[in-house]
């Protein structure tokens, strides 16, 4: 079996519409989902919570109105998980700017930038609904306009009807 250089550290791999998504588990609860690119081959469940997740991330990529309910090892500082309680109640289809949940958590922008950055738990913790006030801003601790972690950002979106119409100020940034 050739197993991919670094997919050992995953307890399942399941194929993603922008590549592949890893699963890593501890302890009965999910400890990490990871976007990985499409080289990534996909591994079976190694255990029955990276079975319940993987079919839970598939679910979403079927319907962006899946609702996830994993058991998830707590993670982030109490201010990083205030950030990701504000996330998590964005509907799917909007988005926030990180000015915008700063004025609400009575924080700064890059604060709450770093703390999309530090998200243990992408999809489940809707990072991607949080924009730059001028732009799509960036993603999973990257801010390179055409790399492949905007890709997902922008697909995401998509996927959950975030469209540039409705955002006028961010037509060319968010959708190229």
């Amino acid at each position: 079996m050739n197993i991919q250089q670094g997919s050992e550290i995953f307890s399942a791999i399941i194929a993603a519409p922008f590549g592949a998504m890893g699963i890593r588990t501890e302890d009965g609860r999910v400890r990490e989902l990871v976007y990985l690119p499409p080289h990534y081959e996909e591994k079976p469940a190694q255990d029955a919570v990276a079975e319940q997740a993987a079919v839970q991330v598939a679910r979403y990529f079927d319907d962006p109105d899946f609702r996830f309910d994993l058991p998830l090892t707590e993670a982030g500082s109490p201010f990083q998980r205030r950030v990701w309680d504000t996330i998590c109640a964005i509907p799917r289809g909007s988005v926030r700017t990180y000015g915008q949940i700063a004025k609400q958590l009575e924080s700064a922008p890059r604060a709450v930038g770093q703390a999309c950055g530090a998200n243990w738990f992408p999809l489940v913790i809707p990072c991607h609904r949080v924009t730059a006030s001028g732009g799509l801003g960036g993603f999973s601790s990257s801010d390179d306009e055409h790399g492949f972690q905007l890709g997902i950002k922008r697909w995401l979106l998509r996927h959950e009807g975030a469209l540039a119409l409705e955002m006028p100020w961010q037509q060319q940034s968010i959708f190229p």
